[in-house]
């Protein structure tokens, strides 16, 4: 009886039967679609798309801004982030933990390095007149990521509107519409 072997959640190939492709991504220089309403797209080279990363504690995303996208607020459950501006200009920023809350901020300009400590809520907008372009490293080759509006307005089954209108203090009919939209 031949059993596979997990590692982090997902089953190791038999090393006989390992192949380049494993460890080989292709695509990543293609823009991605930005006309949505939040005007980025983010395209992921995580141990998903590149079975080769599993145990390796890394992995890479793309992003794509049109002019005024945003990379929504967000956090990486299982890393830390290393961003790079490969082209345009961005603002980037990240809050840091309560009782603080103090929001930490700069704008980038190609080839400009920023990192986002694990954990924290974090973002990036494209502040300038073309089209932006960013490459981050994670430390993790399954990061995770949980966009803050649609964790909370997005949940199923929905968050109450009492918990969410006293936590963000807001009437209950504003919380209804926020959660349409996502």
């Amino acid at each position: 009886m031949n059993l596979a072997v997990l590692m982090n959640g997902l089953s190791c190939k038999d090393p006989k039967t390992v192949q380049a492709d494993d460890f080989f991504f292709s695509g990543f220089h293609i823009s991605g679609n930005t006309s949505n309403p939040i005007g980025s797209a983010v395209k992921p080279v995580t141990v998903s798309e590149l079975p080769g990363l599993n145990t390796l504690g890394i992995s890479l995303v793309r992003v794509d801004y049109a002019p005024g996208g945003i990379n929504p607020p967000h956090t990486h459950p299982r890393a830390s982030e290393i961003l790079t501006v490969v082209e345009g200009s961005l603002e980037v920023g990240f809050v840091t933990s309560s009782p603080e809350n103090r929001r930490i901020t700069k704008v980038l300009q190609k080839g400009d390095v920023f990192v986002f400590p694990f954990g924290l809520v974090h973002y990036q907008k494209n502040v300038g007149a073309g089209n932006a372009v960013a490459i981050a490293a994670l430390s993790s080759q399954n990061p995770g990521v949980v966009i803050i509006a649609g964790a909370l307005f997005g949940s199923a089954p929905e968050m109450s509107e009492d918990v969410l209108g006293r936590s963000f203090q807001l009437d209950k009919s504003v919380i209804k519409y926020l959660q349409t939209k996502f």
